[in-house]
This record gives structure tokens, C-alpha cells and sequence, in this order.
């Protein structure tokens, strides 16, 4: 998905010319904490409420350097761009813009969401497996292939690499919501498997295990 399928040119812009008090009206109007503000109709950054908040005090306008931040996104990126901007800086909405710097629009964080929703299948049915492995260890092939074992399929798969420990950490959306048989293929070939969701009750053998263990402690 491109960010142009993403974009939404209903919301306004500020001038480098405007006032804060202003821009915090516009802001609550629109009930955002972020504007693009353009000079001579190019994108010359992005202004955030909580910068201004102080600065209405001073009655500063926002050609002030320290109050506009760099962030803009181009129509033809991948939407995982315009997410990572939006997931460091914290940002209520990116503006899109034209390799003149023009702004076509912006993406706003709420639709993204519905996006990185549709991306990751969570409306399908199934069921949720995490597992984690060494590095060297990470075989898309070989998970494929004891999913498939069990009469199943991977309808998405998604990594990270845990900071703390190294590890990769998978999660598997599988087409069917029953997956015990799928977890215990896993664990057979020594994947650690850190807990799995399904749509049905079924026994999940790692709770299982915790309760048994926290009901020894007990005694």
C-alpha cells in the first residue's frame, strides 16, 4: 500500500506568516496536535501544539526556527515510511508532499492504523502463534513447511529482533483457529514457543504447564 492511497486533503495548512494563537485554534478545530505550515506554498515543516503552547505566550510566529520539525512523506512511498515517522516522532498526522515540496496532503494517524490493521490480516480468521529463535536459526522455508505438515498455511508473518536477548521473535497468522497440533509440530522441533490466540477454547499447553508448576510452589 502507497501513502497516496492513504492520503486525505481535507485538512488545512498554516502560513509561516500565521500567529500561535491561531494555529492552536486550527489545531482544536480539527482535533489534531500537529499542522504543516507552508511558505510561498512550499512545505517548510511541521509544528507541533505542544511547541506552541509556550510560544502563544510570546506571541511568536511560526517562522521561528526551533518550532518547525522536518517530516513529509512523498505519494509513491511505502506506508511503512509514513508509519515510522509517525511512530518516533509521535505524530498526529505527516504531510505528503511533490518533489517541488509541494503539499498534496497528509496522512493521519488514525487511518494509518486501519491500514497497518488490513496489512497484518487481523480480520481474518485464525489463529496466532509467537515463537522465538536464534538468528541462525530463522527458516521461513522450514516454518512454512510444518505449518503446511499440519493441513494449514502462514497467511502473514511478521519479525523483530527482541533488544534484550537477540532473539528473533515471529509471529505467525495461521488460517485456522485451532492450533494446538501446529504448536506442538513447533515445539517437536525445538522452537520455543511463547504463547498462542485462537478463536476457539482449546488447552493451551503452556498455561497449563505455569499452573501446574505455581500449584507445586504452593504447597
Amino acid at each position: 500500500m502507497l501513502v497516496s492511497q492513504l492520503l486525505n486533503t481535507g485538512f488545512p495548512s498554516l502560513n509561516i506568516a500565521d500567529k500561535a494563537g491561531f494555529a492552536l485554534q486550527l489545531m482544536d478545530d480539527y482535533d489534531v496536535l500537529h499542522l504543516p505550515v507552508l511558505s510561498e506554498e512550499k512545505f517548510v515543516g511541521l509544528i507541533a501544539k505542544e511547541d506552541l503552547l509556550d510560544a502563544e505566550e510570546t506571541d511568536t510566529h511560526l517562522s521561528s526556527p526551533e518550532l518547525l520539525q522536518p517530516f513529509s512523506v512523498k505519494n509513491e512511498e511505502h506506508f511503512l515510511s509514513a508509519l515510522k515517522l509517525i511512530s518516533v516522532h509521535e505524530l498526529s498526522l505527516l504531510p505528503v508532499v511533490n518533489d517541488q515540496l509541494e503539499l498534496v496532503g497528509v496522512v493521519l494517524t488514525k487511518e494509518l492504523i486501519k491500514a497497518v490493521s488490513l496489512f497484518l490480516g487481523i480480520e481474518e480468521k485464525g489463529a496466532v502463534i509467537v515463537l522465538e529463535t536464534d538468528k541462525r536459526n530463522f527458516s521461513f522455508g522450514e516454518l512454512s513447511r510444518l505449518v503446511e505438515t499440519n493441513d494449514s498455511y502462514i497467511t502473514q508473518l511478521n519479525t523483530y529482533t527482541e533488544a534484550g536477548t537477540g532473539l528473533v521473535i515471529i509471529t505467525l497468522k495461521i488460517n485456522k483457529v485451532e492450533v494446538s497440533d501446529i504448536v506442538a509440530t513447533f515445539q517437536r522441533y525445538d522452537y520455543v514457543v511463547r504463547y498462542y490466540f485462537g478463536e476457539e477454547e482449546y488447552a493451551n499447553e503452556l498455561k497449563e504447564n505455569y499452573n501446574h508448576l505455581i500449584s507445586y510452589l504452593n504447597m
